[in-house]
């Protein structure tokens, strides 16, 4: 049997991706999808996911991506099946019943974790955040970043998206606009979150962490602040 197929492990060439994660950039093909590698493992390593409409080639994850290898935050980026079935198809559908992105990001999780050195923090933008708490909530995890989270759909505040909150015991960031309208400062001020949870507030931020050009500030400045916050809550609870 050659080395090449003993190598492989649950649709992972584990040489491989060994190569892409010491190199610190790279795209890695497993049967469960790529696997996008970004940045260096100085303060941690970070499996990403996206929103519900948008892929991780959204600019605001580009750019999050980017910021987070600056400060040593190791991405492991990945896209759930549904969207890159739309991408095939060339059209937009909704995604699933999150308890399927659940199962899908754990498949994940399983498949990395053994060739990993450092923890394997979750995270993610919007809906992908909120996939990472449920599994966080269920199995556990090393930490949680959430970016722009789904506190409640936009103007339906009463829908709110806390019921495995109480669930969660690992170091949990919040890093959120202030304006966002999945959650604003003054509506999230009012919620009783678990004592692991920190909320960062981005100062006039939006739902991608956009301010207003009044505010003197630009979207890329308020991610890399998002980025350096990041990077100081893992190192805090390394």
């Amino acid at each position: 049997m050659s080395t090449q197929k003993t190598s492989m492990i649950e649709g992972i060439d584990v040489d491989e991706l060994k190569r892409v994660l010491r190199h610190g950039a790279g795209e890695h093909s497993a049967s469960l999808g790529p696997l996008r590698v970004q940045g260096e493992c100085r303060t941690g390593s970070l499996l990403l996911t996206h929103g519900a409409g948008a892929g991780q080639d959204s600019p605001f994850l580009v750019e999050l991506r980017r910021a987070l290898a600056d400060v040593g935050v190791q991405t492991l980026a990945i896209e759930f099946e549904y969207l890159r079935r739309m991408r095939c198809e060339g059209r937009r559908r909704p995604p699933p019943r999150v308890e399927r992105l659940v199962e899908e990001l754990a498949m994940w999780r399983g498949a990395l974790l053994p060739h990993l050195e450092a923890p394997l923090w979750l995270g993610g933008k919007s809906m992908g955040g909120r996939v990472a708490s449920m599994l966080a909530a269920r199995d556990g995890a090393a930490g949680l970043v959430l970016c722009g989270y789904p506190f409640h759909p936009p103007r339906r505040p009463e829908k709110r998206r806390l019921d495995h909150w109480p669930e969660l015991v690992c170091p949990t960031l919040v890093v959120q606009g202030e304006r966002d309208p999945f959650g604003t400062r003054s509506e999230v001020a009012g919620y009783a979150l678990p004592g692991v949870a920190e909320v960062r507030w981005l100062t006039d931020g939006e739902h991608d962490w956009r301010p207003r050009r009044a505010s003197g500030l630009t979207q890329v400045e308020l991610i890399h602040e998002g980025a350096r916050g990041i990077a100081e809550f893992m190192a805090r609870h390394a």
